[in-house]
């Protein structure tokens, strides 16, 4: 039976508020407690990638863990409530560390909150990612519902780069620290309303009877799955070096491009750019589908992220009068990610089919743990690489003046950071997807008929 467009509302509702959390997380937690709170650049970085390290184990375990688990509700979307709950609940916390912590018990504070933050995100993405085979067909019904979920996810993700900074200061009048507790709340509750929506909707159409393996097999099946880990690492670099950016562009605007309503150019363009990122994933994905295979796509949007970052290193040296011309790498860089994001969830998605064939198991809920698992790690990669940055750069924390500039050395530094490492991460990325990868359309569809056919 056909997903109803009840069934798609709902599921993209849920992507929504997911990644709406995710974004206010990755992209301002380091902001938050080292430009905010003092907290140190070094130790902030040290204590992100080290929650990394933790998921390495957490994740694999967790997609375990849901793969085991029946009840008559099914077995994700206990672990989706539940998940979601607890994350909206820390996720509140994290951003309204109490004023009277300093120094180390800040510090403490900040790395068992963004633990456990992690944590609970893995408990209720693993099973929203893995409910898509569960209940979709193969084929265009699946890529269908991945490229709307994906779309809805970059809207959340848009909104909350769009409009952070100005609710912070509107919610915190003036305040910053104030303004993200506030902003935290508020998108926590939309959060667990929108999941609730998910759950109330969506139910498992089949079920895959399968052993409940050992975390020893499921590490096994997934470095048998050799396409599963050649998408798992090309994801790794792509968001390594997109968070990378993500995480500087707002120490960019505030240090670098300056003056004093710095935080209006920074709205002003993550604006432009979250609409980018949306239409790419809703209209110029759909558009070029008509015309190109997904690796086709895949291969033409990594040459316009290349593009733009050599564009905006090159403007950022020579012409910085307009934020407008900003718009112009930021359009290619935006629409390349937006595309991206979909493209590597749908490769995810076709693997799960390749491992059933190949291994005799399908093992759905494991590899998209390694999805939740590397785009932390990436997340964790890149703030420890913007924290050395920072911590290099000698970029002050003062919030007091936004109109504080850098000396030259600095800001020399911040540019290079946040387009050449990009630039070597997603030229590896291509490289490797471009040696590895083999499950074409055609080979995509010839799986799906054997599987159903059970020619195997």
């Amino acid at each position: 039976m056909k997903l109803s467009v009840k069934e798609k509302i709902s599921y993209g509702l849920g992507a929504v508020g997911k990644d709406m959390v995710y974004m206010l997380s990755a992209s301002y937690i380091l902001y938050y407690y080292q430009d905010i709170l003092g907290v140190s650049a070094i130790a902030m970085g040290i204590i992100l990638m080290a929650a990394r390290v933790f998921d390495a184990f957490n994740d694999p375990i967790m997609g375990v863990v849901v793969a085991k688990t029946k009840t008559r509700f099914g077995k994700f979307r206990p672990w989706l409530l539940i998940g979601t709950v607890l994350n909206a609940v820390i996720l509140y916390f994290m951003f309204a560390a109490p004023p009277a912590l300093t120094g180390n018990g800040l510090i403490v504070y900040a790395a068992a909150a963004y633990i456990l933050w992690g944590i609970t995100y893995t408990m209720m993405d693993i099973p929203f990612w893995s409910m898509i085979p569960a209940f979709t067909e193969g084929g265009r019904e699946r890529e269908g519902l991945t490229t709307l979920a994906r779309s809805c996810a970059g809207v959340g993700s848009a909104i909350v780069t769009i409009i952070t900074m100005q609710c912070v200061y509107l919610l915190g009048k003036g305040n910053e620290r104030a303004g993200f507790q506030w902003f935290a709340l508020i998108i926590a509750v939309l959060f667990v309303v929108f999941t609730v929506i998910t759950c109330m909707t969506i139910k498992e159409k089949s079920t895959v009877d399968v052993d409940s393996p050992s975390v020893g097999q499921m590490f096994k099946a997934l470095l048998q799955n050799d396409q599963a880990m050649t998408v798992v690492i090309t994801i790794v670099l792509i968001n390594c070096s997109i968070y990378l950016t993500s995480n500087l562009v707002i120490y960019f605007f505030k240090y670098d491009f300056g003056g004093e309503a710095w935080y209006s150019s920074y709205t002003l363009f993550n604006t432009f750019g979250g609409a980018v990122q949306i239409l790419s994933m809703m209209l110029f994905f759909p558009l070029l589908r008509k015309f190109l295979s997904t690796i086709k796509i895949f291969y033409v949007s990594f040459a316009m992220a290349v593009s733009g970052y050599i564009f905006l290193l090159v403007l950022a040296f020579t012409n910085m009068s307009s934020i407008f011309l900003l718009f112009i790498p930021g359009f290619f860089i935006f629409a390349a990610n937006g595309m991206l994001t979909v493209l590597t969830t749908v490769f995810l998605a076709n693997t799960v089919d390749y491992g059933e064939l190949k291994n005799k198991r399908r093992d759905e809920s494991v590899i998209f743990s390694m999805q939740t698992f590397v785009v932390k790690l990436a997340s964790g990669v890149a703030v420890l690489i913007a924290s050395v940055c920072l911590k290099l750069c000698n970029l002050s924390n003062d919030t007091s003046d936004a109109a504080v500039s850098a000396a030259g050395a600095s800001v020399a530094g911040l540019r290079l950071t946040m387009t050449v490492i990009p630039i070597a991460g997603l030229l590896i990325a291509v490289f490797l997807f471009h040696k590895k990868y083999i499950l074409t359309e055609e080979k995509v569809e010839e799986i799906a008929e054997k599987i159903r056919g059970k020619d195997f």
